[in-house]
């Protein structure tokens, strides 16, 4: 995936006004041995926001942005993350009955882009994703999503097992995909509020995911290949949860 300009800011001095302008910051690297007043000035405030950061071979610098980066690049969302612990009372307040998907590792672009735009047709109303681990919102991201990014909220996790307590604390069922799941998807309740976890193709749904889980799902799958590309299976769920609340609905 190619990097845009628009979606960097380069320079310490730069990283340090757009965070404190409000500039949501995706992730800031930070080459590998810097040192510095100004440095330490960015490190603490990285720190007091609790952004992400990462340290990362020069290198790695160089091939994003040959431009006088000072060993700073940081990423900007293009789009404003939500917090899920207001969303949840807000969608109980309109009298909606909360469908949420979180996406536990998925890192590849254009499956997060497809999962946003089903997740978006199918009226689900947020999805969370891990602050660390997980797809970064670029620009790429927004185009294979056709839009829908502007449209769902997305918020970041920064402690998983904290979020999926707050959801069940709020009344949401856990549900999560497991091809190793005995139950059918079609078989699980759907039209009450729940959140449903989707893991990453080649590792699943986190063990930690999995501990929190009420329930465990699967697909069936009948031909020789092991799974269903991820962004189907959110389709297939997603759509599953809608056919259930029109059933009720009548």
């Amino acid at each position: 995936m190619s990097t845009r300009e628009k979606d960097i800011i380069i320079g310490i001095r730069p990283v340090i006004e757009a965070i404190r302008a409000g500039k949501d910051i995706d992730k800031v690297l930070i080459k590998r041995g810097l040192r510095g007043d100004l440095y330490m000035e960015l490190l603490n405030l990285l720190k007091s926001e609790g952004l992400n950061y990462q340290y990362v071979p020069v290198e790695r610098i160089n091939r994003i942005s040959k431009k006088n980066n000072q060993g700073i690049i940081a990423y900007i969302s293009p789009v404003t993350f939500g917090n899920i612990e207001q969303i949840i009372p807000m969608v109980f307040e309109k009298g909606k009955t909360p469908l949420i998907l979180i996406l536990d590792g998925i890192t590849d672009v254009r499956n997060f882009g497809a999962i946003a735009r089903t997740a978006e047709c199918a009226g689900a109303d947020a999805i969370i994703i891990g602050d660390k681990g997980s797809v970064r919102i670029s620009s790429d991201a927004i185009k294979a999503s056709a839009g829908a990014l502007h449209n769902i909220p997305v918020c970041k996790s920064k402690n998983m097992t904290d979020t999926l307590l707050f959801l069940r604390n709020s009344g949401l069922k856990i549900i999560a995909a497991s091809e190793r799941s005995e139950e059918i998807y079609y078989n699980t309740i759907l039209d009450i509020p729940v959140a449903i976890i989707l893991g990453s193709e080649d590792r699943g749904v986190s063990s930690e995911c999995l501990r929190s889980a009420d329930t465990k799902i699967r697909i069936p799958v009948l031909g020789s290949i092991g799974s269903l590309n991820v962004s189907v299976a959110a389709a297939v769920i997603l759509y599953e949860a809608i056919r259930q609340r029109n059933i009720s609905a009548e």
